[in-house]
């Protein structure tokens, strides 16, 4: 048994094994600098990390004040004495900034300054704990720059309105490209709701919703459609939804680009026109040479007819009123060949300068005298209309076909009009005709109106949606064929139960 006396001995050696080992752990510490300061700031001791960061040896550190360790700016600003000041009053300070090692050179470093009290509660120096995060720095900097690089760049972009959205829609930053596009400043729409770029349509079928909900099931949602500007506009764009999501899977927003197509579909649109008006125009020529053909060769058989039947009139004039029947469907068959000559554009024309304003009102009785009483006629002819060369009989035979027609689609009565201007087309705006000056006619009714079927046929021959007997079918593919041997075009425009109008343009006269 141990003798009582000698227990507090080996306790305080227990102790002071106890510290030791403590010591020795901090003095190994490599990865920080860990050392002590007296109440004034003078360094106390000093660790293997301290050695490692600052490039000091111990002996010639210690009895040395902390402050060597600052920049000399920072020296200069005083800052190690507020640090010691500010551990003393708050118990810590902790911060991070520039130091310099022994040979000169710095490194970022984090700091943290603890106050050490006795038992007491007096001061008796400070813990200073070091850390070279110099290269964490660089890393965070490296970061940084590549995002205000990012950020730049995405601002820069003004062909595409690039921004982001929360999981539930609202726009959370705004570049260049969205202000352009769209006409918002970012003030305006951040914190706002995507939805209100899209139509009033669209949300009400609810598809800014489906949108985001496709984006967060998918990954992606793309498409393509009418958007509307700040001030009520619309353009159309081309969408791209990505869903944002954070390392552990959960969304966190979307990212949003859009492009104004808008003249890209234009252009879609007019190739696409282009090329219907080029394959009918093939196709009324391809059915003109045939109709051509056909018509001559009717109208030899028709000029032998009728040597025939002069020839009879001589040799059994008791058979005249046969005969008269038959002349009378000669003369039938010689006015359609001459309708189907007009169509194949083979008929011969006289034109001269005109002014068709002149022509209407000259021509207005007659037309007037082809409607019932139930159809009321406008007129609204243009001031100072261009002159154009045209075969005024071939107008006028045009323009009274197309008022028959426009009487015949309101049978119940409605209102026809007739209208002259002066337009400079673009391209593709009316058929297959180049820019230029034309002047335009336009006969208007409130009819029954044409079927997608019924326009595509409307200026072959003999093509009639009237009763059998009611009509050749050859009005308006005379017209077409009158209108294109003089230079022009007519374009037909009609909705079934919306009326119909055909406009006639021709190519304006130089003067």
């Amino acid at each position: 048994m141990s003798n009582p006396s000698e227990q507090p001995v080996l306790r305080r050696t227990a102790s002071m094994s106890h510290e030791h080992k403590f010591e020795l752990l901090v003095a190994g510490i490599r990865d920080y600098a860990i050392y002590m300061l007296d109440t004034d700031g003078y360094v106390s001791s000093w660790n293997a990390g301290a050695e490692r960061f600052k490039g000091y040896k111990k002996d010639e550190v210690l009895g040395t004040h902390f402050s060597r360790f600052y920049t000399g700016e920072d020296q200069a600003a005083n800052l190690p004495a507020l640090a010691l000041q500010t551990a003393l009053t708050e118990g810590k300070f902790e911060s991070e900034g520039w130091r310099v090692r022994k040979d000169g050179t710095r490194f970022w470093a984090s700091v943290l300054l603890d106050r050490v009290l006795d038992a007491d509660g007096n001061l008796v120096g400070f813990a200073k704990i070091t850390r070279d995060i110099t290269e964490r720095k660089r890393m965070q900097e490296e970061l940084q720059a590549s995002e205000q690089r990012f950020r730049i760049l995405v601002q820069g972009v003004t062909d595409y309105a690039i921004y982001m959205l929360s999981p539930t829609g609202d726009v959370t930053n705004w570049n260049a490209g969205a202000e352009r596009i769209k006409g918002y400043k970012s003030y305006e729409v951040l914190g706002q709701n995507f939805a209100r770029f899209y139509t009033e349509e669209d949300r009400n079928a609810g598809t800014p919703q489906r949108a985001l909900e496709t984006a967060a099931r998918e990954g992606r949602f793309e498409a393509e459609g009418w958007r509307v500007r700040r001030d009520g506009t619309r353009f159309f764009a081309h969408v791209v939804i990505d869903a944002l999501r954070s390392e552990t899977g959960d969304l966190i927003g979307f990212a949003k680009i859009t492009r104004d197509i808008t003249e890209r579909r234009k252009a879609a649109e007019s190739l696409e026109q282009t090329r219907a008006a080029l394959f009918q125009a093939q196709k009324m020529e391809a059915i003109g040479q045939l109709t051509g053909g056909i018509a001559h060769d009717f109208n030899n058989l028709l000029h032998v007819l009728m040597s025939g039947l002069d020839v009879l009139s001589v040799q059994a004039p008791q058979s005249s009123a046969v005969l008269d029947t038959m002349r009378r469907a000669v003369d039938r068959g010689a006015t359609m060949t001459q309708q189907l000559l007009a169509f194949a554009r083979q008929q011969p024309l006289a034109p001269r300068l005109c002014d068709v304003n002149q022509l209407i009102t000259g021509f207005e009785p007659v037309m007037r005298g082809a409607l019932t009483s139930a159809i009321k006629f406008d007129m609204d002819l243009a001031d100072a209309i261009w002159p154009v060369m045209v075969d005024e009989a071939r107008l006028e035979a045009a323009l009274l076909n197309l008022v028959v027609n426009a009487r015949d689609a309101m049978p119940d009565g409605g209102r026809l009009g007739l209208a002259t201007s002066n337009v400079t087309l673009g391209p593709n705006e009316a058929g297959t005709l180049q820019p230029a000056r034309y002047v335009r006619i336009c006969i208007s009714d409130t009819g029954v109106g044409m079927s997608a079927e019924t326009r595509r046929k409307a200026f072959e021959p003999f093509y009639s949606t009237k009763d059998v007997g009611k009509g050749t079918g050859l009005g308006l593919s005379q017209v077409h064929g009158f209108m294109v041997q003089s230079g022009g075009e007519v374009v037909l425009k009609s909705e079934e139960g919306q009326g119909t109008s055909v406009e006639l343009y021709f190519p304006a006269a130089s003067t």
